[in-house]
């Protein structure tokens, strides 16, 4: 998904105004900041997809600033819908998801393990990212250990699209100041690429934790489960 988004990069025409958008976020000061959030987190909530917003933080704040407002704007978004699962739209995710053995699966192990079953889930995603906020409302683990487990299991992949979207601003500035920026380009994609290799590994190991945890939830279902024979 990372590589779709960078080649779009090239194709679409970013620097006439995404460039403009960058510069308006950052002249806004926290009214761009707020403006920001407020748009994530209504995307979230509308379970429209998350990743273009999160790069364009790095587009507009640089890797490190960025990184450090998307990562608390998405938890608070994935928090309102977790709630929002819970209470209002319970019974339509409930509908959505009805009969997944993968749901099932997490919604029995997640009840003894709630924030290292939330975590795995971040780490290496079993479900969509807008479904598993909403689904998650359905299963017995607390808030705390949701907040907790999404914002440490989400930071690897915001890094990296944030990163992401840092390098694509680098690319627009190429043309202005060529010698400079090439160098810093290659620091930029040296700098990707750590990243994303790190994040793929992170989650290649999460994944196996994650189906270990998951059949041993699933296994002690089974078992404390009471046989009926009529």
């Amino acid at each position: 998904m990372a590589s779709l988004a960078l080649e779009a990069a090239f194709v679409w025409p970013l620097s006439q105004w995404a460039g403009a958008l960058a510069g308006w976020l950052k002249g806004a000061g926290a009214v761009g900041a707020l403006i920001y959030a407020t748009v994530y987190i209504a995307a979230a909530v509308l379970m429209l997809p998350g990743a273009v917003l999160t790069a364009g933080a790095g587009f507009a704040y640089g890797p490190v600033l960025g990184t450090l407002l998307v990562s608390p704007v998405s938890v608070a978004a994935a928090t309102m819908s977790f709630v929002l699962g819970r209470t209002l739209a319970r019974g339509w995710i409930a509908r959505r998801i009805e009969g997944d053995p993968r749901f099932r699966a997490v919604d029995a192990a997640v009840g003894e393990h709630g924030f290292r079953i939330v975590l795995l889930l971040r780490l290496s995603p079993l479900f969509p990212f807008n479904v598993l906020n909403y689904a998650l409302g359905l299963t017995r683990v607390r808030l705390r250990d949701y907040i907790l487990g999404s914002a440490i299991g989400m930071f690897p992949g915001t890094a990296l699209y944030v990163y992401l979207g840092s390098l694509v601003r680098d690319l627009a500035m190429t043309d202005s100041v060529a010698r400079e920026s090439t160098a810093r380009l290659v620091l930029s994609v040296v700098g990707v690429g750590a990243t994303a290799a790190a994040t793929l590994f992170i989650a290649r190991v999460a994944r196996r934790a994650l189906a270990a945890e998951l059949a041993l939830g699933s296994s002690a279902t089974s078992s404390a489960s009471p046989e009926r024979k009529s």
